[in-house]
């Protein structure tokens, strides 16, 4: 049999609205019950931003906690991922939810350009984040952007500054960031294989490029993300109508490959992260 395909559902982000697609959740409440039918079409990482009561970015623990509270009473084994990046606070508010010990937390271990801004992750805070994570016994989702992104997780744990074996996440498609592009996807994985033998990796598409890099990704072996925080449609023309909907179309994907969707159990194993 095939090794089982992790699905990671990043649920909301911090950018996606109600005016992009209705079905976006915003509310603690509305990402519970999103993450749920997530849940039982096959995610086992839920990836998790929250927003404030304008439905702006916020890295508020308290709101983290009442995320997490829910997630764990309504999707029971589901890992909990909490997100640490950028668009929702400056320095170290962006690991203040650390402490809550999620099962993981998303570190991007170098600065990229976004859109419209830098993503600016210093040596400082990458180090001091990735601290947070050890003494928490939280898992790191090393999330690249950029190939140097790889090279630098690398190094981060040969010194003792990540514990290994390592979780790289390839993010490809982000506008004025590294384009998905097949080659260059390949490229990711010999250098990480190279790099860290005994590394796992995840892809996630954004935008219009979410269902060609899950193919990819479940093509080759690897795990995949998919949800409406980096793509609120299923094509050109039609909305996603749920996270759910876009897990269903990566498990899709999973048979075509004859892969096996990962259980909650399947994922913790694979990931090295205690049964909850």
């Amino acid at each position: 049999m095939s090794s089982p395909c992790i699905i990671c559902v990043a649920i909301t982000g911090s950018l996606p609205t109600k005016d992009n697609n209705p079905a976006v959740p915003i509310t603690i409440s509305e990402q519970i019950e999103s993450t749920h039918a997530a849940f039982e079409a096959g995610a086992t990482i839920a990836h998790c931003h929250v927003r404030d009561d304008a439905g702006k970015p916020t890295s508020d623990p308290e709101r983290f906690a009442h995320l997490q509270e829910g997630l764990r009473t309504h999707c029971p084994g589901m890992i909990i991922q909490f997100s640490t990046g950028g668009r929702s606070g400056s320095g170290r508010e962006r690991g203040g939810m650390l402490p809550l010990r999620p099962d993981m937390a998303s570190l991007t271990v170098g600065s990229n350009n976004f859109p419209t801004r830098v993503y600016e992750n210093s040596p400082d805070l990458v180090d001091w984040l990735a601290s947070e994570m050890i003494a928490h016994n939280i898992k790191p989702e090393i999330e690249a952007f950029d190939l140097s992104h790889i090279v630098q997780a690398t190094r981060l744990a040969a010194d003792g500054r990540l514990k290994s074996p390592l979780y790289v996440q390839f993010v490809m498609g982000v506008k004025n960031a590294m384009p998905a592009d097949e080659r260059i996807f390949d490229f990711y994985i010999e250098t990480l294989e190279r790099l860290a033998p005994d590394a796992t990796w995840c892809a996630a598409g954004i935008g219009a490029a979410q269902h060609m890099i899950s193919e990819w990704a479940i093509s080759k072996g690897g795990h995949t993300r998919t949800g409406l925080e980096d793509n609120v449609r299923l094509d050109r023309d039609t909305l996603a109508p749920s996270n759910a909907a876009l897990v269903q179309r990566a498990a899709d994907l999973c048979a075509k490959y004859e892969r096996p969707v990962a259980t909650w159990q399947q994922a913790r194993d694979i990931l090295g992260i205690p049964h909850a």
